[in-house]
């Protein structure tokens, strides 16, 4: 399973803010649509990435208040990306080692979206119901004399006294 097979379930919606908006703002966003992460754009780019863990990280700083800052003072700018022909096991062990639950996937230039470690798992959980399935319907579908020894021609045992 490559990442573009993962984006094509997921869908292509993607939550963009500009580097200049506030953090409110970018939390309201995260809050009204129910995500972890926002992309950061700036002129067409991507910029940066604002998830949840920077924002707790200011709520912590500002003792519970996020006063004025702005997304570009708390952004991520040194992000992990993957394209659409990244393989699923490449991107979980990216993610692990890179201690990241959000990676952009970019193709050249575009931004094409971004994959969450919830995505990584479901399409894990996704793919291994499907081979369970594929193994299953296998075995229900075994012919019934193969893998049997072949007794055509074979002697038969018979049991006989033993002499003393």
């Amino acid at each position: 399973m490559k990442v573009s097979d993962i984006l094509r379930v997921k869908g292509h919606v993607l939550f963009t803010v500009p580097p200049e908006a506030s953090l409110l703002q970018a939390v309201q966003t995260m809050a009204q649509h129910d995500i972890g992460s926002l992309v950061v754009m700036a002129h067409g780019k991507l910029v940066g990435l604002l998830t949840f863990s920077e924002v707790m990280a200011a709520v912590a700083e500002g003792e519970g208040v996020l006063g004025d800052h702005i997304v570009a003072e708390r952004m991520d700018t040194h992000y992990e990306v993957c394209g659409p022909e990244t393989t699923l096991d490449t991107l979980r062990r990216t993610m692990l080692e890179a201690g990241v639950r959000y990676i952009p996937v970019m193709q050249d230039d575009a931004l094409l979206g971004v994959i969450s470690f919830h995505d990584v798992a479901q399409a894990v959980v996704r793919e291994q119901d499907f081979e369970n399935q594929m193994l299953k319907a296998y075995i229900r579908d075994w012919p019934e004399d193969e893998g049997q020894p072949e007794t055509a021609g074979a002697p038969v045992p018979t049991s006989t006294p033993a002499r003393n």
